[in-house]
């Protein structure tokens, strides 16, 4: 369920832009434009309040085209939306490019999918069952 907040009453509802796209297009619903300088982030909204349906996470991403051709996304990327928040859903947006980027309204600025969750009953121990790679990470595979 989606609803449409005052300030977005005016927004098209976020949607597929094709037909096998992953994620529904979010709009930006500032009032006024916003210049996100280089190397500055701020949070953007949505004007949209969702309820996940239990079992169920939705996850922002930064659109390809705005990382591209501007360096803008999303910082905490992915974002999580949990089934339980009913607030605005707003998108935390950052400048890695090089020039000022005008974020207007109406301006698709992220994407959400949504994704099945499967919860897991951590136990305590005191040693974990041994594996081949055991506490090897960070590149321990090698460059090729």
């Amino acid at each position: 369920m989606i609803k449409k907040l005052e300030h977005a009453k005016d927004l098209p509802l976020p949607g597929y832009a094709s037909e096998q796209a992953s994620g529904i297009d979010l709009f930006a619903a500032v009032r006024k434009n916003i210049i996100l300088n280089p190397g500055e982030y701020k949070l953007i909204p949505t004007g949209i309040a969702l309820a996940i349906p239990t079992g169920y996470e939705g996850q922002l991403r930064p659109r390809s085209g705005l990382a591209l051709k501007h360096g803008i996304t999303v910082l905490n990327s992915p974002g999580t939306i949990d089934a339980d928040y009913r607030g605005e859903i707003k998108v935390i947006l950052i400048n890695l490019g090089n020039d000022n980027y005008d974020i207007q309204r109406g301006e698709r600025i992220a994407q959400l999918v949504f994704h099945a969750l499967t919860r897991i009953e951590l136990t305590a121990v005191e040693k974990l069952p041994a594996t081949a790679r055991g506490d090897k990470g960070f590149g321990h595979t090698g460059k090729f």
